[in-house]
C-alpha cells in the first residue's frame, strides 16, 4: 500500500515554522516561556519596539500561539499552550546537536550578522584561518 503524504497538513506545518521562522516573533515566544507578561514587559526583555510586539504578538494571537487576558489596565499574554514551550525546549536540544550545520546553511540566510554572544549560544565559534578557510568548534 503507497502512503501518499497531506499536502493540506504540510502547508499547515510550514505556516506554523513560517511563524516560528521570524526573530522577533521567536524571541517574544521565548519571553512568554518564563510566564505571563504585559507588553511593556516584553518590549523590556526583548528590546523590541512596543508597536513591533503589538504587531507580532497580534499575529501570535491570530495563529494560535500566544493567548490574551485582562488584567485590570494591562492584557497580559501567554504562551497558548505548554506544547509551544516546549518545542521552543526540543529545538534548543535539536540545535546543541545540529547547530554546525544550521549555522553553515547557504539556503536560508541569516536576516541580520549575528553577534558574537549568539553564535556561542549555539555552541559555534568562528576562528579566521590564516590558509584562508574558516574553522568551527
Amino acid at each position: 500500500m503507497l502512503l501518499t503524504i497531506d499536502q493540506s497538513s504540510l502547508a499547515v506545518k510550514a505556516r506554523l515554522f513560517r511563524g516560528l521562522g521570524d526573530p522577533s516573533r521567536l524571541s517574544i515566544l521565548e519571553a512568554l516561556r518564563s510566564g505571563p507578561r504585559t507588553v511593556g514587559e516584553i518590549v523590556k526583555e526583548t528590546s523590541l519596539s512596543q508597536p513591533n510586539v503589538s504587531n507580532h504578538l497580534s499575529c501570535l494571537r491570530d495563529c494560535g500561539l500566544v493567548t490574551a487576558e485582562q488584567k485590570g489596565r494591562y492584557v497580559q499574554y501567554q504562551l497558548s499552550d505548554d506544547r509551544v514551550g516546549e518545542l521552543l525546549k526540543l529545538a534548543e536540544s535539536l540545535l546543541a546537536d545540529v547547530a554546525r550545520g544550521v549555522y553553515e546553511c547557504t539556503r536560508y540566510a541569516l536576516p541580520t550578522h549575528p553577534s558574537k554572544e549568539s553564535v556561542a549560544n549555539v555552541a559555534i565559534e568562528i576562528r579566521p584561518n590564516p590558509g584562508g578557510r574558516n574553522e568551527t568548534n
